[in-house]
């Protein structure tokens, strides 16, 4: 049977759903600059002339790329979290199952940015780099200087959109048990007595939050096609 949503408990919960939406953002916005800068580099390996590297990032983005984000996220959190530990030096009070969504999520999303990046430097015309060349740049300062600007202007709206997706995915961290906002919102629900009602709050303000971004995409995305 469903109850009404107390707005009397909503109010009281939002200090709660606050520091879940937190991690949330804190999961989102580092995948989003960690996963963007993994895929520059992951992109720039598969355009590169030496063919070991080639493989190494074809062969990342396809084991990535197959792979369910839940299951990636269950390996990193019980397969592999001292490793994880050693590896970035943490505190032994440090929250182990932040830090292995964190680098799940990093890991997993720049195969998918690499591939948006590397779309976005193969439709800059070739004449930019050979341009760039002839006036006396290597080619690093021609890729980092002229080829990438332009790519990363034009390839904007679909990074954006991007993040949105992996936004909504965080919501998949309740497999590892970690408090973000949708965990936050059903554990107060079941609380209280009230796990439909949260959960259709917190999927209204997924709707709203993300709306609002795609609007602002769209936006945007008139303004680079100008």
């Amino acid at each position: 049977m469903m109850h009404n949503l107390s707005w009397e408990i909503l109010y009281e919960s939002l200090p709660t759903l606050g520091a879940g939406m937190l991690i949330t953002l804190q999961i989102t916005i580092t995948a989003i600059v960690a996963g963007i800068s993994l895929g520059t580099v992951l992109a720039l390996l598969r355009l590169s002339n030496i063919r070991a590297l080639r493989w190494f990032a074809t062969g990342y983005v396809t084991v990535f790329r197959s792979i369910p984000l839940v299951m990636v996220l269950l390996w990193f959190y019980l397969i592999v979290p001292q490793f994880i530990q050693v590896v970035l030096g943490l505190s032994p009070r440090a929250d182990i199952r932040l830090v292995s969504a964190m680098v799940a999520f990093t890991l997993f999303e720049a195969a998918y940015y690499s591939e948006i990046i590397r779309a976005g430097i193969n439709a800059i015309p070739k004449g930019q780099m050979k341009a760039s060349l002839a006036l006396g740049m290597t080619n690093i300062q021609a890729m980092w200087l002229i080829v990438l600007p332009q790519a990363f202007r034009a390839m904007t709206p679909l990074l954006l959109t991007q993040a949105i997706i992996l936004f909504q995915d965080t919501s998949l961290v309740y497999v590892i048990s970690l408090a973000d906002f949708f965990r936050t919102a059903t554990n107060i629900g079941e609380r209280d007595g009230a796990a439909v009602e949260m959960i259709l709050f917190a999927g209204a303000c997924y709707f709203v939050m993300c709306s609002l971004a795609s609007a602002c995409v769209k936006i945007l995305q008139k303004k680079v096609q100008r």
